[in-house]
């Protein structure tokens, strides 16, 4: 049972570690970590990459070979996760790349994505900025401070949401309107069919 209520918004944030011979390139999922909308942490596992790991880059994700006792498999997570995410708004930083690795989708119409906001591009002169700059720039937070946690991303990418949850949203509607009124429509419609088959049998 979760004692923290998971509500409408979570944020997801995902460390990797470098595997095979190429470590550098080549990543597999290591941890993953999720929040809801007050910022509490109401999902953290740690993945048991498939692959082996020649690079746990642990200066940077915060994993290391111990973290692999209480690790989970892909599968279980995967499984964990499509169920969190179900029917909510995913709010992310990059948030395709967590998805890939977890080979997860979600409905485009449900993510936020923090890299993608218009405003925040502009201090990044147009490209998707560090989440790491946009922390310090509009929440005056400083994060990533060596080695990296998932549920401290996590935490600042809703901070980030939740500070301009209305340009957000506002951006959204403009690439998805709401489409309402077609679907009374097509009620109606349907009630009608339904009348029309009524009057044919007398």
């Amino acid at each position: 049972m979760r004692s923290t209520e998971l509500g409408k918004y979570v944020a997801m944030d995902c460390e990797m570690v470098g595997v095979g011979p190429n470590p550098d390139h080549e990543s597999a999922l290591a941890r993953v970590s999720i929040v809801n909308f007050n910022g509490e942490q109401i999902y953290d596992s740690f993945v048991r990459p498939k692959e082996m790991v020649t690079d746990w880059r642990t200066h940077v994700s915060g994993v290391a070979a111990k973290h692999m006792v209480e690790a989970r498999t892909l599968e279980q997570v995967q499984k964990d996760v499509a169920d969190i995410l179900d029917q909510r708004v995913l709010i992310g930083h990059a948030v395709r790349n967590d998805l890939d690795a977890l080979l997860l989708s979600h409905p485009k119409r449900d993510i936020r994505d923090t890299s993608k906001h218009p405003p925040y591009r502009k201090v990044a002169g147009g490209s998707a900025p560090r989440l790491k700059i946009l922390a310090e720039e509009f929440l005056g937070l400083k994060i990533q401070v060596g080695e990296h946690s998932s549920v401290e991303d996590a935490k600042a990418t809703m901070l980030l949401y939740r500070r301009d949850k209305e340009a957000f949203e506002r951006e959204h509607a403009k690439r998805w309107p709401v489409r309402v009124e077609s679907k009374e429509k097509g009620e109606d419609q349907q009630k009608k069919k339904k009348k029309k088959k009524k009057t044919r049998k007398r």
